[in-house]
């Protein structure tokens, strides 16, 4: 399953270092995060449970820049 979310991000860098580290979170099978559009794309593993793993993904990425947001 694909989603696709809004995202606040404050440069391109961030992006890049949120992207990379919300790809190595269980439940993830791919991620893209964008500064361009603002946007980030998400696939999940088969059976993931989507609300559970953006938990985490939001847990991760405020690690690398904790002025991110999912809108």
């Amino acid at each position: 399953m694909k989603k696709s979310y809004n995202i606040d991000v404050d440069c391109a860098n961030c992006a890049n270092l949120v992207e990379t580290e919300v790809k190595k979170i269980a439940g993830v099978k791919d991620a893209n995060v964008v500064f361009m559009t603002q946007k980030m794309k998400i696939e999940f593993e088969e059976g993931a449970d989507p609300d559970a793993v953006m938990k985490d993904v939001l847990k991760a990425a405020k690690k690398v820049e904790p002025d991110f947001e999912i809108l």
